[in-house]
């Protein structure tokens, strides 16, 4: 019989039976070679228990996150979603430079990675008005959550936010990481254990907004998806000036005074043990942009105080240079504050200072805080920063704006979820544009 070329004379095909069963033989014994990290050896992690990951919202601070989940072997990025083309393809490309391939897929509607099945839990760091909704649509698609501050645009909307976490079983952790930093967690320490004596007060400080200058409107540019960009927020002619510094304007966020003041009102209430109530009464007062020179609309500088239930008092100043942000707890035998700018802890007494150990990560290093939401995605408990958590943490910044527009000292029943005036109640919730809706 003719022989094909490519067939030599000890291929399998002609080989006799006892060849045949030595060499079989000779393989069952030999040991089967599987690299390491298939089955999760030398600090590898199996792809099988690996987490299929998400990106919503891949802008400055997208960027400044993303490494810190990459850097964990347990996540494994999926996509990425941005309404804006040259963000979108930007940040495809950071991820599968890291993998080394392009399998990373992007998306324009995040929507669309939200029905994505393999991916497990997304990170959201889109613009303010963006994270109450995203994180709501993303727990109704059965993914787990890691939204950045401030979590919510209203007071109704952090509600709605808890109880769809709680409805569909959601693990959310807020990105509020300074509860997840060794300096803030000394100070709470030395509240909690009695070194302050009895706490009598809690001061902190953000710094002066600005006031945007009035622009004119110009053409959407290429590749924006300009509508979903504004999300729930009312629609607007394309101002560079409104787009740019969205954070000063009511529509899109709250100013300062809530932008950063809920990191600091979460560690309040952290270290208060009040995590699932909050203030019995707010005030505010503060200066906003002269409406003839600017168009933004939040305050520049303000002065907010709230009373709890057991007489004691907090208030934030606005005011000074973004250097100068700062926590301080006053108790009647001392007192400890956290320099946010350098992260150096001052109290009085300073005998107070030896009980810091070293150590613990700076609250730029959010890999503790990411581990946390890690641990509570495989354990199914409750993160740091869960929905409640962090839904009360950020109703004292909204409150504190609702006083300084209204121009009214308010009371609050922390159980209810409602104030003393209608007018107050009223700006509780607000409509979000069609389509969107809580």
């Amino acid at each position: 019989m003719h022989r094909p070329a490519f067939m030599k004379p000890h291929s399998p095909a002609h080989l006799s039976r006892r060849q045949f069963l030595r060499r079989a033989t000779a393989a069952a014994a030999m040991p089967l070679v599987v690299p390491g990290a298939v089955l999760g050896l030398n600090g590898a992690v199996a792809p099988s228990n690996r987490i299929g990951w998400g990106a919503i919202g891949v802008g400055n601070r997208a960027r400044d996150t993303l490494p810190t989940f990459l850097s964990f072997g347990e996540i494994q990025f999926l996509a990425v979603s941005d309404c804006r083309a040259d963000r979108l393809q930007s940040a495809k490309g950071l991820v599968d430079n890291h993998y080394g391939n392009p399998d990373c897929r992007a998306y324009p509607d995040f929507r669309e990675l939200l029905a994505q099945k393999d991916i497990d839990a997304v990170s959201i760091a889109t613009g303010n008005r963006w994270h109450g909704l995203a994180s709501i649509y993303a727990a109704r698609a059965g993914k787990d959550i890691y939204c950045e501050k401030p979590v919510t645009l209203t007071i109704a909307e952090g509600r709605a936010l808890v109880d769809t976490c709680r409805r569909f079983g959601a693990i959310y952790q807020a990105g509020t990481q300074r509860r997840s930093t060794g300096s803030y967690r000394f100070a709470r320490e030395m509240v909690s254990q009695g070194k302050l004596g009895r706490l009598r007060s809690v001061e902190m400080q953000v710094w002066s907004g600005p006031g945007i200058p009035h622009d004119q409107a110009v053409p959407v540019p290429k590749g924006w998806n300009y509508d979903m960009w504004l999300g729930q927020a009312p629609w607007h002619p394309f101002v560079p000036a409104r787009v740019d510094a969205w954070q000063y304007f009511w529509d899109t966020a709250e100013g300062i005074l809530t932008d950063m003041g809920c990191h600091y009102t979460d560690q309040m209430q952290w270290a208060l043990g009040t995590d699932d109530t909050g203030p019995v009464q707010f005030e505010a007062q503060g200066e906003l942009p002269d409406p003839a020179k600017f168009c933004s609309d939040t305050p520049i500088t303000a002065v907010a105080r709230c009373q709890y239930a057991n007489g004691l008092q907090a208030v934030l100043y606005q005011r000074r240079e973004f250097k100068d942000r700062y926590l301080r707890y006053i108790g009647d035998e001392g007192w400890v504050q956290v320099d946010d700018e350098t992260d150096l802890v001052t109290a009085e007494p300073k005998s107070i200072l030896s009980l810091k150990t070293a150590g613990g990560a700076g609250w730029g290093d959010a890999s503790d805080h990411v581990r946390n939401l890690l641990n509570s995605i495989r354990s199914r408990a409750p993160t740091l920063c869960h929905p409640e958590v962090a839904h009360r943490a950020q109703t004292i910044c909204q409150a504190w704006n609702i006083s300084l527009r209204l121009g009214h000292k308010l009371k609050w029943d922390p159980a209810q979820e409602r104030f003393d005036l209608p007018a107050a109640n009223r700006m509780l919730y607000r409509e979000p544009r069609a389509p969107w809706r809580l």
